[in-house]
């Protein structure tokens, strides 16, 4: 410690003394960090100029070095201006109406190839996410129901959130170290992953502002201040209050999300009334009787034996008159197991596609009945031009044109908008093509 500062430590007693301390360790060390990292620390309204020479990194000034400069009215003579380039380097952010972007371009297929190689292990290769990271694409008319999936294409009202939040955090654990066109190349498949561009879209700063998002319409300016707080800013009633306080309804029966009104006036009828039939019930009543199984009379064996044979020949019976048309049926239907196997590799495209009860059409059509189906049939789902053209030339999926398409969705309907890389087992082909064809219209 030097002969200056063994002086100023006996004096530095008190809050005075520890910010005494405080500030004129901070003018004596000059710590050697990333400009960007030094100028957070620094205050640009507070920073000011002086023409005593800069101490060297990581040493330690002499007590008779040059006095600072005298500080401006209300700082504390700490910093200097920040340097223009040191304030781009902060200076990332993008407004909703592109203003900030950096020159650049990037195309769909660039983008997957980008987003496969720096995005897909926690999100999925097509925006399904992977386990409990964010899932990225799907979504859309979800956001009425108690489980809204809130993904870009369903929820996000600006695409320079997209971007910005893409550039600044991603990926996970390198954040920033993506350039500007691959950023652009990312935004624009994650576009067409939710059906916002089709598949020969190019997002630059040119064309940025004309992209709409499907949620656009679905935020508003926060009118709080003018709406709500002043309703609880005035002077506070305290006149008139209720003697006491009944409580008329339990959150729990409630639940979180009410419902209408009619909805809600039901609940706390039923839950009052509950209430009261409960209190009305005295403390030791017995509940009521219960069957006890070995009150109820059982069938005699022999009885159940007979019905049992019964049924056997019954169904002997039956399998006889059974025509060969139903045999051959039978024999046609799809392999349990492999139906099951199928249901596990159709894991991959759940993302994108539903089948069974209420499938509905996502980023891709619903597949219910598609063995046999004219390509691009589905009604209400936006097909990209090859596969309505392909429909129209008579392309009907049986197990052989599904085989060619599983395989290599782009390679065997070039311009299509799946953009699966395909199965690569031919095993997991027939077995999705067998679940496929077990699921009916």
């Amino acid at each position: 410690m030097s002969k200056f500062l063994k002086v100023l430590a006996p004096a530095s007693a008190g809050t005075v003394g520890v910010l005494t301390l405080a500030y004129v360790l901070a003018d004596q060390f000059v710590v050697d960090m990333p400009a960007p990292a030094r100028v957070s620390f620094v205050s640009v309204a507070n920073a000011q100029e002086s023409e005593a020479p800069e101490p060297v990194a990581g040493t330690v000034a002499q007590a008779d070095a040059e006095p600072l400069a005298p500080a401006r009215d209300g700082s504390y003579g700490l910093g200097r201006e920040a340097l223009p380039e040191e304030i781009a380097a902060w200076d990332i952010d993008i407004r909703p109406d592109g203003q900030g972007l950096p020159v650049g371009s990037g195309d769909v297929w660039t983008g997957e190839e980008v987003f496969v190689a720096q995005c897909a292990s926690c999100h999925g290769d097509f925006g399904e996410a992977v386990g409990r990271w964010p899932q990225l694409a799907g979504g859309q008319g979800t956001l009425e129901r108690k489980d809204p999936v809130k993904t870009i294409g369903s929820y996000w009202p600006y695409l320079s959130t997209v971007w910005d939040y893409v550039h600044r955090a991603m990926p996970f654990g390198d954040a920033q170290s993506l350039t500007p066109d691959e950023v652009y190349a990312i935004t624009a498949y994650l576009l067409y992953l939710n059906n916002v561009v089709e598949d020969d879209f190019e997002l630059s700063n040119e064309s940025f502002a004309k992209v709409e998002m499907p949620n656009a319409d679905g935020f508003k300016p926060d009118d709080r201040p003018e709406t709500e707080l002043t309703a609880f800013s005035g002077e506070v009633c305290m006149e008139g209050c209720k003697d006491d306080v009944e409580i008329t309804m339990r959150a729990a029966v409630l639940d979180v999300t009410p419902g209408s009104d009619e909805d809600d006036a039901e609940v706390v009828e039923t839950a009052v009334e509950a209430e009261e039939q409960a209190e009305a019930q005295p403390a030791d009543a017995e509940p009521a009787e219960e069957a006890v199984a070995g009150d109820q009379p059982t069938a005699p064996e022999d009885a159940a034996a007979e019905n049992e044979a019964g049924d056997a020949s019954a169904e002997g019976a039956d399998a006889e008159a059974a025509p060969a048309e139903a045999a051959e049926e039978a024999s046609a239907a799809p392999d349990p197991e492999l139906v099951a196997a199928g249901e596990r590799v159709f894991k991959k495209c759940s993302a994108c596609h539903q089948v069974g009860d209420n499938a509905k059409n996502r980023s891709g059509p619903q597949l219910n009945g598609i063995v046999g189906r004219t390509a691009g049939a589905v009604e209400g789902f936006r097909y990209s031009g090859a596969m309505e053209e392909a429909g129209a030339n008579g392309l009907v999926w049986d197990h052989e044109s599904l085989a060619g398409f599983l395989a290599d969705p782009r390679a065997y309907l070039k311009g299509t908008k799946m953009s699966f890389a395909g199965l690569r087992s031919d095993e997991d082909i027939t077995a999705i093509t067998a679940f496929l064809e077990a699921q009916a219209e």
